[in-house]
């Protein structure tokens, strides 16, 4: 039975201030990465700070899901660091408390966390989302003059169409200006070039005042006298200045949520399922419709009976002539209307298939868009917990706390994160990959390595022992370890050197013997390396007797002797036999050839390097032997 204790209640409270204060951090980065997106769409548009407060409150909503699993990945961090460094997490552990019994509170909070994230997107959310892009779509609508667009027509000013031709943003000019005006119609249509102008809004925010420079105006002048109307011709004007007064309330008004609430992320969990149901049954109707019109040719067909049918059928296989035959005995003049025909027939048919093309491509988009803003709510929820599972053991382990390590590895994981799961999103969504696959690609990633974590964390396994990983390096690319200097400034017992002389002289000849049998300089079969069993046990012996030697004759005080001693190599007792202890493994390395080459051609550098390093004991060996027979033998 779960039982609250004090210990739970402690853990609990050093996590909880530090979720509440790295939330507030989290969404502040959050927020400030989201903002620039819409910076060019807050500026200089006179917004009031009721609607900026509403925009802010929409934004940080939206972004709370996202905001969780980073805060409790550093606050984890942090909370188990800081147990770790002040030796607390060495006394739970010394009374009997495993990491994951002390965890055990913080893994009810972090459930409680993620489904609190899956209410956020599925009720909350959603509703942010519309108010968030209706209040958008409103602050783009309110000064136009700051969206008019480069190179194409912008009808966003009533009863006109602005063409410019480029924008000086800083200077707030315009250049190549074509307006066409139709307040009474085409028949009264003004059209006015310039060469330069600026657009500005009125105090009251009712009106536009556009001056234009350098430019001309042309206008249809209508004229009505006794119920009868006449045109006159177009009036003309040339000017170096000119200010026009537009139409234009761009006070601030809530825009309509039109194609808004259509938007897979702007329903919730049931939602999405129901309307995917619609999706579907309406893209296979269009599949299928698309499919029958492919099924019957829609190119020109004469229309002829049957009787005349049968008889040009009959006509063509009496004759056994092809369509070419047909053709080249038209006239010249009907060949050409013949050949524009196709022509025509096989562009139109181009475009047919292009936009059907482009239409099942925006079908098929939003059904998985659909898929992945589901799946998304299940994956942010969950993504709370792998990262719990990640900062809790890291923090156990580094025993790091403060903002220093611990904020470094969390932006790392954090950044894995989103590379994966944005990659898989993208990804998903363009349809070149599965949406489950995409969408649960940062999960699968992330959630082994969590286990890992809380695996070692919890047996107390060294992760980030730097000397360990060194120490591996250098085993794996065949770089030699250096010996510690042999002596002791504290000498006990003298060396037993009657004794050292006879294992020294055992070891040369064991060395000789060795040296005979084997061709340690040549090329070995890679036959017998990677598929035959075999282990070189002389070498070991060898090795053993040595550093037992070395060991008793660090205990002289003779400097000579000592000099010597320092000189031995440290061997390597089975790398020039085979890459691995296990034959599973040897065979595995032998059969990729790209790895078998690597330990193939390492395997022979340790055959070279020991070959080298027996000589060097041999000459250390007749060495330190005729240093102890000429001074020490009794």
């Amino acid at each position: 039975m779960f039982r609250i204790k004090k210990l739970d209640i402690f853990i609990a409270k050093q996590f909880g201030l530090l979720f509440i204060a790295t939330f507030f951090i989290c969404q502040f980065v959050l927020m400030m990465q989201f903002l620039w997106r819409y910076v060019d769409d807050l500026i200089g548009k006179g917004l009031s700070l009721d609607v900026l407060a509403q925009f802010f409150w929409y934004m940080g909503i939206m972004l709370m899901p996202q905001a969780f699993p980073l805060a409790i990945l550093l606050s984890s961090l942090i909370a188990f660091g800081n147990l770790g460094e002040s030796s607390e997490l060495t006394a739970i552990k010394a009374a009997g408390i495993s990491l994951l019994q002390a965890m055990r509170s913080l893994i009810v909070i972090t459930i409680a966390i993620s489904c609190i994230s899956f209410y956020f997107q599925e009720v909350i959310g959603p509703k942010a989302f519309i108010s968030f892009r209706q209040l958008l779509v409103s602050m783009k609508q309110k000064n136009p003059e700051v969206e008019i667009p480069e190179g194409i027509f912008y009808d966003g000013i009533p009863g006109s169409n602005l063409y410019v031709q480029k924008k000086d943003v800083e200077k707030g000019m315009l250049y190549g200006i074509m307006i066409y005006r139709m307040n009474g119609g085409y028949e009264d249509a003004a059209v006015i070039l310039a060469d330069s102008g600026r657009i500005q809004s009125t105090e009251e925010k009712k009106h536009m005042l556009l001056t234009l420079y350098s430019g001309e105006w042309f206008e249809n002048m209508r004229q009505g006298g006794m119920g009868v109307s006449a045109n006159v011709p177009y009036r003309r004007e040339t000017f170096s200045t000119k200010r026009i007064v537009l139409d234009f309330d761009s006070g601030f008004d809530m825009a309509e949520v039109g194609g808004i609430a259509s938007d897979a992320r702007s329903k919730g969990l049931n939602k999405i399922l129901h309307d995917l149901d619609s999706i579907r049954e309406f893209n296979d109707s269009v599949g299928h419709h698309y499919y029958k019109e492919a099924s019957y040719t829609t190119f020109y067909k004469p229309q002829l009976t049957e009787k005349d049918s049968i008889k040009a059928v009959k006509e063509v296989t009496k004759a056994n002539c092809d369509f070419d035959i047909l053709y080249a005995i038209l006239p010249g003049e009907t060949k050409q209307s013949v050949l524009q025909m196709a022509s025509n027939d096989a562009k139109s048919a181009m475009n047919d298939l292009e936009f059907k093309s482009e239409y099942s491509d925006y079908l098929n988009r939003e059904e998985r868009l659909h898929w992945i803003e589901a799946i998304n709510k299940f994956t942010l929820s969950l993504s709370c917990l792998i990262f719990f599972f990640i900062g809790a053991p890291l923090g156990a382990i580094i025993r790091k706390g403060g903002l220093g390590v611990p904020v470094i590895i969390s932006v790392l994981v954090f950044i894995i994160f989103y590379i994966l799961d944005n990659t898989g999103m993208k990804m998903a969504r363009d349809d070149n990959w599965t949406v489950w696959f995409g969408k649960f690609l940062g999960t699968a990633v992330l959630s082994p390595i969590a286990i890992f974590f809380t695996y070692k964390a919890n047996n107390d396994s060294v992760v980030f022992n730097i000397d360990l990983y060194k120490s591996l390096a250098m085993r794996m690319l065949g770089l030699r370890q250096k010996r510690p200097s042999i002596g002791k400034e504290v000498i006990i017992n003298d060396p037993n050197y009657a004794q050292d002389v006879m294992l020294l002289g055992k070891i040369s000849e064991d060395i000789e013997k060795y040296t005979r049998e084997h061709s340690l300089h040549h090329w070995p079969n890679p036959i017998k390396v990677f598929f035959r069993p075999g282990d070189d046990q002389t070498i070991s012996l060898i090795s053993n007797t040595l550093e037992e030697v070395i060991e008793d004759l660090s205990n002289t005080r003779d400097k000579v002797i000592l000099n010597e001693v320092n000189t031995y190599p440290i061997l390597a007792t089975h790398a020039h036999t085979r890459p691995f202890r296990r034959k599973w493994l040897n065979i595995m390395t032998g059969l990729v050839v790209p790895i078998g080459v690597f330990f193939y051609l390492r395997m022979l550098r340790f055959r070279l390097r020991l070959y080298r390093d027996l000589k060097v004991i041999n000459k250390a060996n007749r060495a330190i032997t005729e240093r102890i027979e000429s001074k020490y033998a009794s």
